[in-house]
């Protein structure tokens, strides 16, 4: 049974992304949806159930899903959630980003990129306007470089597990403006390796502007995630480092999947 925990703080952004959720594991018969909060009194944990327990049964309304509640006292909601997705084994988080202005969201302090960089596995980041549609195409961007070593494989299978999709695994470089090098057709054999289940299609794209060609390459290719790899120790350093990975979080229109090792 795989575990697929969606953290709720009653906000609109929460409950769209639980609404999200739980149609995209609707049929999906192994999965178990665990709508989680974080209360900070021992006075809010009945208010706590009884809301996560009226969520549950709109959402059963709006999907076939086995959905179970929790809620536990803490002051530290990035800690509180990574170590109970830890205790649960759990293959995704599902969160939306939490910042309440954008002004927020460009320093950082929402607790959705938080957790990627606690990384107690897999967070799949919802766009604001998202609604579930289908999970059929997923591209995987990656630099090419030392895959062995930097893409977790096993984290990134069980959630293509859950979905069984196309795999397009991507790559957008200046310098593939001339030819392939020995050592990326090299690395490429070592991911078709790693993902053979999926029959994974590669795609080597030159360009200078990264954002805008993801962002076509979704258009283009019907993509309904990104999976993307933080390379960085710390992904909210690689946010301000990288205009484009932050461009990727921020103004995906589909979901972005955050997986490191």
């Amino acid at each position: 049974m795989k575990t697929v925990i969606v953290p709720v703080d009653f906000s609109p952004t929460s409950y769209n992304s639980a609404r999200y959720a739980v149609k995209m594991v609707t049929g999906t018969y192994d999965v178990n949806l665990v709508l989680f909060h974080v209360f900070e009194k021992e006075s809010e944990e009945e208010e706590a159930y009884f809301l996560l327990e009226k969520l549950k049964t709109e959402l059963s309304e709006q999907g076939i899903a086995k959905i179970s509640c929790h809620a536990e006292l803490g002051s530290d909601f990035p800690d509180t959630l990574s170590r109970f997705a830890r205790h649960r084994a759990a293959q995704l988080i599902v969160m939306g980003l939490n910042g309440k202005t954008k002004l927020e969201q460009i320093f950082l302090t929402s607790n959705t990129l938080k957790i990627v960089d606690k990384n107690p596995c897999p967070v799949m980041i919802i766009p604001p306007s998202a609604d579930f549609a289908s999970i059929k195409n997923i591209a995987l961007t990656s630099d090419f470089k030392d895959v062995m070593s930097t893409i977790p494989v096993q984290p990134i299978k069980s959630v293509l597990e859950i979905f069984r999709p196309q795999l397009h695994i991507v790559n957008v470089d200046s310098e593939h403006y001339v030819s392939l090098t020995e050592e990326y057709l090299q690395e490429r054999a070592k991911l078709a390796e790693m993902f053979k289940d999926f029959k994974p299609e590669f795609y080597f794209i030159g360009t200078f502007d990264f954002h805008d060609t993801i962002n076509q390459f979704v258009a283009d290719k019907k993509i309904d995630m990104v999976i993307t790899i933080p390379r960085n120790h710390s992904f909210i350093d690689n946010l301000f480092k990288s205009s484009n990975t932050k461009k990727l979080v921020f103004e995906s229109t589909v979901p972005v999947l955050a997986a490191h090792e």
